[in-house]
């Protein structure tokens, strides 16, 4: 047995400290203490993640290549952790999504697909990486255990987590009774010219905010948004930053980053809107080229564990499996997937609806991009 300990921290973006100051002290996103017991195989806190010849078969590999869409602080933490806990090496390619699919795509047209394990968001670039053939099935230990939601095609692809998308504010320039409490709030003409929002062709998170929108909020509230005339980014990390700055005091935003940037002091603090929040997906499956198959295995099983999942659930994320609670971000108690308001679309639904949102959200905004 042996115990181990880990402050893990996000990498702290930006300019270096100037000389003669003292480096600022960070909040750390991940604790990571556990039991992890190697002895037989691998078990974590008294889970079993994988037996013997799986975990012995990975050690030997010694290492494995993620191709990954996430957001890279995030996946850093989350490979700070496996790496811990099993003294494999992850090989990190991050791309957003939509180039991830690029690049996947291309390789495995020419027959050299260099990843041995993908996390992608978005159903529809998962659905197109399985027509590419760029996944093979692999059964998780939990795979009976879980529903039809979260194991796809056999094992050949699994959600492993959803993302929250919200809005939030600066702390600096809106006090908390003052904050908006309600996407509805939204429109009230004091923030008129003070918002920020993300272009819905920015990816699948956006989509799935504009479709929560559109079936939650009632077929007037996008035009009422539009009228506020919002300060619109390419993508919600932008958003995010200048929310950060100060330069607008509420914008759309995602709790696991809200947490991230909070944790390196930025003033900003997230909403549990009365009508609820939209979940995203993110996938992760072994490829059919990998090369380092058993550490590839062992990494999936690792991130449909309650170990993995724990993780996820610190950074801010909702957790896929029904037995892992949900996360407490900035001293607020995420909602349970029963409450309601956990709003998750059907993938299929994204899929038929996203040329027409698309279209209808950009006349609204009059977006060119």
């Amino acid at each position: 047995m042996r115990r181990t300990r880990m402050l893990a921290c996000v990498a702290v973006a930006g300019a270096l400290v100037a000389a003669g100051c003292a480096p600022p002290q960070f909040e750390p996103v991940v604790d990571s203490t556990a039991d992890v017991d190697t002895s037989d195989g691998l078990v974590i806190d008294g889970e079993r993640v994988a037996d013997a010849a799986l975990f012995d078969a990975a050690v030997e590999e010694g290492r494995l290549s993620l191709y990954s869409g996430y957001v890279e602080n995030s996946e850093k933490e989350v490979i700070k952790v496996f790496e811990e806990d099993t003294g494999i090496t992850v090989d990190l390619v991050r791309l957003v999504p939509n180039r991830l699919s690029e690049r996947v795509l291309s390789e495995q047209g020419a027959g050299r697909l260099g990843a041995d394990v993908v996390r992608t968001s978005d159903f529809d670039i998962a659905s197109r990486m399985r027509d590419a053939g760029v996944f093979q099935s692999h059964r998780v230990s939990a795979y009976d255990d879980l529903d039809d939601s979260v194991r796809y095609f056999d094992g050949e692809f699994y959600r492993v987590f959803n993302p929250l998308y919200t809005f939030a504010y600066n702390t600096a320039l809106v006090e908390p009774a003052e904050a908006p409490t309600s996407w509805h709030d939204l429109t009230d003409p004091r923030w008129s010219g003070r918002l920020g929002i993300t272009q819905v062709g920015a990816g699948g998170s956006s989509l799935t905010l504009n479709r929560f929108q559109e079936e939650e909020l009632g077929p007037d509230f996008l035009p009422a948004l539009a009228e506020q005339d919002p300060r619109i980014f390419d993508s919600s990390s932008a958003a995010l930053e200048s929310l950060a700055r100060g330069e607008i005091p509420v914008a759309t935003a995602v709790v696991s980053s809200v947490n991230i940037a909070a944790s390196k002091n930025a003033p900003v603090n997230f909403v549990i809107p009365d009508e609820g929040m939209a979940a995203y997906d993110y996938f992760v499956g072994m490829t059919d080229s990998a090369v380092n198959t058993a550490a590839a295995e062992l990494f999936l099983e690792w991130n449909l564990s309650k170990r993995g999942q724990d993780v996820f659930r610190q950074i801010g994320e909702f957790p896929a499996r029904g037995d892992v609670e949900p996360p407490e971000i900035l001293a607020q108690q995420l909602p349970t997937a029963d409450s309601g308001k956990i709003v998750r679309i059907d993938p299929e639904v994204l899929i038929a609806a996203a040329e027409g949102d698309q279209r209808r959200w950009n006349g609204l905004f009059g977006y060119l991009g």
